[in-house]
């Protein structure tokens, strides 16, 4: 598979809609993810990430303004033990306690499907990281309408074993902007991860579209200690 630039990747989508980025960062030192929202509406731009714990939660950044809190407020990122949870709703909680009772990523999503929000029938995106005694493996999964049809569900997994420095994957939940919005289609593209903590937010944040995004997670986890860094950036402030 091409490695393709996540900057094209990117730029070259005005609404990718929400995006799980995981890899590893190019001195091999770090497991990288990255996640973003963007907006369309006015109740789906009234959003900030904050901290919550060891991960973070979405919030309304002016609580009058919120009118459905359905699908937009949950908790994207959770970390049980020595697994980071990254997904785009509350499968985030879904996957942690299914998995806290020895269920596996997989079998967790099985009792979840897309977003009931017809006729765009929202993906369903999660990623789980796995950093362990100096070794790293991560997964994603997408849960998708069969072509627009609600009453079947399309499950896909996605598992990296032994990650290559300076590579990741990037998932999202539309193909561009439409109506209704085309899912994603095909198997994460394979991308490159490249500078530190900082740069790599940069990157991404600014190459997301400006009138569209909205707030972008990032973490660095230390496989070798397992410690993290985490920067957030929210366009209300």
């Amino acid at each position: 598979m091409e490695k393709m630039s996540l900057e094209k990747e990117l730029s070259g989508n005005s609404y990718p809609g929400r995006g799980i980025v995981i890899g590893k960062s190019a001195d091999g030192k770090y497991a990288v993810t990255a996640y973003f929202i963007m907006g369309r509406s006015e109740n789906s731009r009234n959003r900030v990430f904050v901290e919550d714990g060891q991960g973070i939660r979405t919030q309304a950044f002016d609580p009058s303004k919120l009118t459905d809190p359905s699908l937009i407020i949950y908790a994207p990122v959770r970390v049980l033990g020595n697994k980071t949870i990254v997904t785009n709703g509350d499968q985030t909680d879904t996957i942690y306690e299914l998995m806290d009772k020895q269920q596996t990523f997989e079998q967790a999503l099985r009792t979840r499907e897309f977003e009931p929000d017809a006729p765009n029938y929202t993906p369903r995106i999660s990623g789980i990281m796995h950093v362990e005694d100096g070794n790293y493996n991560y997964a994603m999964s997408i849960l998708k309408s069969n072509n627009g049809n609600p009453d079947a569900c399309n499950r896909y997994t996605f598992a990296y074993e032994n990650p290559v420095a300076g590579e990741g994957h990037f998932i999202h939940t539309y193909m561009g902007d439409g109506n209704p919005l085309p899912s994603f289609e095909g198997e994460p593209p394979l991308v490159g991860i490249s500078g530190d903590i900082d740069a790599f937010t940069d990157l991404v944040w600014e190459n997301l579209n400006a009138d569209n995004k909205v707030s972008l997670f990032v973490r660095y986890i230390d496989i070798a200690t397992g410690n993290y860094e985490t920067r957030i950036i929210n366009k209300n402030k």
